[in-house]
């Protein structure tokens, strides 16, 4: 039998953005549940909840404090078990953000850990008499020094966020211990930050795919998930298809599948950092796309879909046209995504076409991470203009923006001061004038989940590229006798087209007129269709 998180399409919240109940200007969680209806029309079968953990927020709640606990800025435990409950009775699933590669300094274990070299906690972490090379990913150094306790601990995050010791068999259990307890809950499984990293080898400077990691997860595998009806994915920026095998093979009792991200550096400059920004070259965007169709056997591994996620910009900023071709670009992104293998993920306000906020200081910031790069790379001699320029294409503020349900102030988010102000276009873009226009991007993801959920082409049939230019991604999906043609036109100018095959039922399109006859066809700027092959 197919499992459920196969056919199923995943809708990721950032709790913080998402709708305040209560006009302290951050979302929580009756704000979600108000909003359960909306994403039930949508038709989506899971919430991926980013962090709502106790948290001191260094870097917005994956900084976790206590893991049994729920941040009160979000509400209580009791909300959450009512999330559950009602998201449940829309047959919704509710999938924890599992962060457990580091904890917050503020965490016991950790308050306890600095106290002396023998402590009993002092093991749950990484202790060093000296740092080595290894640098974090929010700038500098990836070891602090403890002035009580005299040594260094690693954090590849920020300083609050020290690594947990994952060698340590106690850490082990502590996590597969707090793992069950939300099992027992009743979520649908766990979206896992930087899995990646926990069979880390810091002596050796190996971080990501080290050499326990996999053993790590078998065990985590068979003390928790693993006899459940559960989804789980990993956050895996270092996975190749084969990697990605090796996690999502049900054979190796792992993970359901990964999140991969080679697409994510084809707009940085080779061997820089995301901020060293290039053009994107569309031909080695669908190849990238491409590739992880062909390469992964998903007759034994599974892949994820996504273009967006709270540590990505938008989409249609980044990669598409935020203005003129604004819905149809977005349109031409979702459905070139969700015909593909795999299963899709939507992060909030993708389904509106929601768009970056430039700003034009760093006083304008809160993601740790780009102000961080801000100072260091000034320091360093960088131009202010040129970091803010790379901070507007590609810093994390940009999809943690708040949700822009309505055209009232402040989007209809909140009552009170937003968190993070709000896109100024909330009053052209917004999930009430999309409801009210039959034909918003809204309606696309819409029509896309029900094309998955009700045709098993979507999710068991084979991928077969299909020739075009480097700014045409085409493919066939094929199962038994049933084929589907979808082309997608990933540029702002017209592209020519030689269709393989006539067309018969159109099933999903963004322009009027498709075309559905063999031959040379001219497609328009972001112009994209599915359609059923007649044999």
């Amino acid at each position: 039998m197919t499992p459920w998180w196969k056919k199923a399409v995943v809708y990721q919240i950032y709790p913080k953005s998402f709708q305040d109940s209560n006009g302290d200007g951050i979302g929580d969680l009756q704000g979600i549940i108000s909003r359960l209806d909306y994403l039930a029309k949508l038709g989506i079968d899971a919430i991926w909840l980013s962090p709502v953990y106790q948290s001191p927020g260094v870097d917005n709640g994956y900084d976790i404090s206590d893991y049994r606990a729920i941040n009160p800025q979000f509400g209580t435990m009791a909300d959450m078990d009512e999330l559950i409950k009602e998201a449940a009775k829309r047959k919704i699933k509710i999938v924890m953000d599992l962060v457990v590669n580091h904890t917050s300094d503020q965490h016991e274990w950790f308050v306890e850990a600095r106290k002396s070299q023998d402590n009993p906690y002092r093991d749950y972490y990484i202790w060093r008499d000296q740092p080595n090379d290894l640098k974090s990913a929010f700038s500098g150094s990836a070891w602090k020094y403890d002035e009580a306790s005299g040594q260094y601990y690693l954090h590849l995050f920020a300083p609050q966020q020290p690594d947990l010791n994952w060698t340590n068999p106690h850490v082990r259990q502590e996590v597969y211990d707090m793992m069950n307890y939300w099992i027992d809950k009743g979520i649908g499984g766990f979206r896992m930050d930087v899995i990646e990293l926990i069979g880390k080898d810091p002596d050796k400077e190996i971080t990501a795919n080290g050499p326990m990691l996999h053993p790590y997860l078998q065990e985590m595998n068979r003390a928790t998930f693993g006899d459940k009806d559960l989804m789980t994915v990993g956050e895996t920026w270092g996975a190749t298809p084969k990697i990605a095998e090796e996690y999502s093979d049900p054979a190796r009792h792992e993970l359901s599948m990964v999140f991969q991200f080679e697409n994510q550096s084809l707009d940085q400059q080779p061997g820089k950092s995301k901020w060293d920004l290039k053009p994107l070259d569309l031909g080695e965007l669908k190849q990238v796309l491409i590739k992880w169709q062909t390469e992964i056997d998903f007759d034994h591994a599974w892949n994820s879909l996504f273009w967006e996620n709270h540590d990505i910009p938008r989409v249609i900023s980044r990669w598409g046209n935020d203005t003129k071709y604004r819905v149809a670009s977005a349109k031409m992104f979702a459905i070139a995504l969700h015909l593909m293998h795999g299963t899709p993920y939507i992060f909030n306000g993708e389904e509106l076409g929601m768009t970056n906020y430039p700003v034009k200081s760093i006083a304008e910031l809160n993601d740790v991470e780009s102000i961080n790069m801000y100072h260091e790379r000034l320091a360093q001699g960088d131009k202010a203009e040129d970091l803010i320029h790379a901070i507007n294409v590609k810093g994390r503020d940009n999809a943690r923006r708040p949700m822009q349900w309505n055209n009232t102030p402040n989007a209809g988010f909140t009552e009170g001061k937003p968190w993070l102000a709000v896109n100024p276009n909330y009053h052209e873009i917004n999930a009430e004038a999309a409801l009210a226009d039959p034909d918003s991007i809204f309606y696309t993801y819409q029509k896309l989940i029900k094309l998955r959920h009700e045709n098993p082409i979507v999710v068991d049939g084979d991928f077969e590229e299909v020739p075009a230019s480097d700014q045409v991604l085409a493919y066939y999906r094929i199962l038994g006798d049933e084929k589907w043609l979808v082309v997608a036109n990933m540029g702002e100018s017209e592209a020519a087209f030689t269709m393989p095959d006539d067309l018969g039922q159109m099933l999903i399109q963004n322009y009027e007129a498709a075309p559905q006859k063999a031959g040379r066809v001219v497609l328009r700027p972001y112009e994209a269709f599915a359609g059923i092959v007649l044999h």
